[in-house]
């Protein structure tokens, strides 16, 4: 049977597939049903913007988030950097690269400052008060902020440009924080190489540029993460500069109320703070009512946050802060920069410590010494005068206890007439030539020649003086020349005793060297100050010795318990006798009570002194003396211009006498030191000087003889005064007063019997 071929051809079912078993099949599923695609909106062009805006949408998101965080960290990388270089914050209290001078008076209180004073303050040692002031002005979410007030600066750049400014012009939206990034120049400290001096320092961090406001943010986040909140506000509140040549909250304080910041009331705190703006203008020492309208504004600002309530808001608008009693004077700034110029330069003006100096100062007598001149003044000179005025006022010692440099007697740091203006004293330099004289052993009641008078001058030709009045009296005594400031019989004396005797004399009381050598030096043609005059009176009143003005009486660093330095002057060695001083004295009272300086007399009390006035009438002079105080007054033009109608014996006399009654209110009368002509055995006058006897001269002579402790003696070389009519040629050798006939007094009584004079 053949097999068959291929593959069978299956019909029905196969018993094989039929006896398989499957699992319930998983029924297929349903496709996926797609939503219909939305319906583009818009046109072509619509739907293009609409890409394009978000495209750009993506890339700027992409871009700043990348950007801020790239920002992030370089801030973070820069508040590292300055967070790492920040010291202790005790260390950054201090911010001045020079020292500060207080200066105390007489008693022991403040009266003046020099420098930046400086005066640490903690959290301890502030009131509460002054505290919530500084942030009611500055910064009131100071303790909400980490170092930036975002809202702060917005709303200061909204302002600026609503008030038609820059954005970065005007407020600046600065924390607190940002200000004492400010103050501490962003970490830079003083280079002398790199600015001129610590102002210029100072200038250059207070410069407000875009990148500097910048690099102030990472600075201030590491202040933040560095200290803090106290110690931040303590930075800002030693470091800040308030005025008058103070730095810091307690130096302010102490500077215009004489307390501690910690005991400053709502209204005090409120001025305080309020010197932040502009503390030079806003300073209660150059403008109070201006400080205190200030302070009215922080007030409010106070009470609107709720740091102070209705109550204390309305008593402090009631009664606003006022200045203490020094800092309301401010007296003393001639004095000061006296004293800051009398030491030495790197414990004053170059000190790099804080230095407090004890001073001859007396505030009472100042005050009354400003109140007598500015009362003269303003009644007796006319409006709009640039007529100035000095006045120095001492003790017979040279402590200097008042001192008024020009008419503007509230300022400092300007040109003080007292001491720097060397001036002609006029009339106000012959007790120099009498002095000279009485230590020869002349006596007040001597005689001498007023009359007119020529002296060749070798190289000049002849030289006449005149008398003010332009009239001669003929014979008069000593007491009569001076007190009238006889100009002829003064140079005749002068010449007598020797000029080089009385430019010795005047040196040694403390007159300026390099005096001039010709016969107008006993008429005060030589330069001195005010200062040197009246301290050369003061050499008079002491009864013949030497004084160097002083100021200073101690000088020590703060805080240590020694001082550097002692007393720089005072009483030096004895120039005339005590009697020959006495008698000077005397014929120096006459000068107020017959004399040209009738109007400086003090009712009830001694006083002696000297008027002066130069040539052309360029300065006039008063100076003179009771037993308590020396005062010297002077008047005149910066530029020399004459004065009209002023004499020594005018306006510096009046000046003088009002003075001498204010300072010695409440004081004793007590008597000068006089030697009057008859005392301790002293003869009748004698004419040596004029050519005829006004007394017995044999009786005189013989008195002298017998009564004279201490006998003349000869004159040095100088020129021979003669009879009136006569010349003499300068530098001719001078006999002895008796014409060369003999050195004692009774060979001189006989000469003047014989008509020897």
């Amino acid at each position: 049977m053949k097999k068959p071929t291929g593959t069978p051809k299956r019909t029905g079912s196969s018993p094989v597939a039929e006896k398989r078993s499957f699992s319930d099949p998983t029924p297929p599923k349903k496709a996926a049903r797609r939503k219909p695609a939305p319906k583009k909106r818009g046109n072509v062009v619509t739907r293009g913007i609409t890409g394009f805006v978000s495209l750009v949408w993506r890339v700027i998101w992409g871009t700043t988030w990348r950007l801020a965080f790239v920002m992030a960290l370089i801030v973070g990388a820069a508040t590292f950097y300055y967070y790492s270089g920040l010291p202790e914050a005790s260390a950054l209290f201090d911010a001045r690269a020079r020292g500060s001078v207080t200066m105390l008076d007489r008693d022991g209180r403040v009266f003046a400052w020099r420098g930046e004073t400086f005066g640490t303050v903690s959290a301890d040692k502030i009131a509460p008060v002054l505290k919530e002031a500084v942030i009611a002005t500055e910064d009131k979410r100071f303790y909400s902020h980490l170092g930036v007030d975002p809202r702060g600066i917005a709303s200061a750049i909204r302002i600026n440009m609503s008030e038609g400014r820059g954005p970065l012009e005007g407020h600046g939206g600065s924390t607190i924080t940002q200000q004492v990034a400010k103050l501490l120049c962003l970490g830079d400290t003083f280079d002398p190489i790199r600015w001129e001096d610590e102002a210029a320092y100072e200038a250059d961090c207070r410069v407000g540029s875009l990148w500097r406001k910048v690099k102030e943010v990472p600075f201030s986040l590491a202040l933040e993460a560095k200290y803090s909140k106290n110690d931040v506000l303590n930075i800002y509140m030693n470091r800040s500069y308030l005025g008058g040549g103070a730095r810091g909250f307690e130096a302010a304080s102490q500077r215009y109320f004489n307390k501690p910041a910690s005991d400053v009331n709502a209204a005090e705190a409120a001025m305080l703070a309020g010197l932040l703006k502009a503390p030079s203008y806003y300073a209660p020492t150059s403008n109070l009512e201006r400080s205190q309208d200030r302070a009215g504004v922080i007030l409010g600002l106070m009470h609107e946050q709720g740091f102070i309530d209705d109550a204390q808001f309305a008593d402090a608008k009631a009664n606003p802060a006022a200045l203490s009693r020094a800092a309301a004077a401010r007296a003393g700034g001639y004095f000061a920069d006296w004293v800051m110029e009398s030491g030495p330069g790197f414990l004053t003006s170059e000190t790099t410590e804080d230095v407090t100096i004890k001073t001859t100062f007396d505030q009472r007598i100042q005050r009354a010494a400003e109140r007598a001149m500015a009362s003269v003044i303003d009644e007796k000179v006319k409006a709009g005068s640039k007529a100035e005025a000095a006045i120095v006022v001492m003790s017979a010692d040279g402590a200097v206890r008042a001192m008024i440099g020009g008419r503007d007697s509230v300022v400092n740091g300007v040109f003080n007439r007292a001491t720097q203006a060397k001036r002609q004293p006029g009339s106000s330099f012959k007790p120099f030539v009498f002095a000279a004289a009485l230590e020869l052993g002349y006596r007040p009641d001597d005689v001498v020649l007023d009359g007119p008078l020529t002296i060749n001058i070798r190289g000049s030709g002849p030289w006449t003086p005149k008398n003010y009045t332009r009239n001669y009296r003929g014979n008069v005594t000593l007491t009569q020349a001076l007190s009238s400031s006889l100009n002829t019989a003064t140079i005749r004396l002068q010449e007598s005793a020797g000029r080089d005797l009385v430019r010795q004399v005047a040196e040694d009381f403390g007159f300026a060297s390099n005096m001039t050598n010709g016969p107008s030096l006993g008429l005060g043609a030589s330069e001195s100050t005010l200062l040197e005059m009246t301290g050369a009176y003061a050499g008079i009143r002491n009864g013949g010795t030497a004084v160097h003005p002083y100021g200073l009486v101690e000088l020590r660093i703060a805080g240590d318990d020694q001082a550097l330095m002692g007393q720089a002057g005072g009483m030096g060695e004895r120039v005339i006798s005590q009697r020959a001083a006495g008698q000077l004295i005397y014929m120096m009272e006459n000068v107020i009570t017959n004399g040209t300086g009738k109007r400086a007399q003090l009712p009830g009390r001694e006083a002696a002194g000297k008027t002066g006035t130069t040539s052309s009438y360029r300065d006039a002079w008063f100076i003179g003396f009771t037993e308590q105080y020396v005062t010297g007054v002077w008047m005149g033009y910066d530029d020399n211009t004459p004065l009209t109608g002023v004499t020594g014996g005018g306006l510096p006399a009046e000046i003088w006498q009002e003075v001498m009654v204010q300072i010695h209110d409440g004081l004793p009368a007590l008597p000068l030191p006089t030697v009057a002509p008859d005392a301790g055995g002293g003869a009748a006058g004698q004419s040596l000087l004029s050519g005829a006897a006004t007394n017995d001269p044999l009786a005189a002579a013989l008195a002298e003889a017998m009564g004279e402790t201490q006998p003349r003696q000869p004159a040095p070389q100088g020129t021979a005064p003669r009879t009136p009519g006569n010349s003499v040629s300068a530098g001719d050798p001078a006999p002895t007063p008796a014409q060369g006939q003999g050195d004692d007094a009774l060979s001189q009584a006989l000469n003047g019997i014989l008509g020897g004079n």
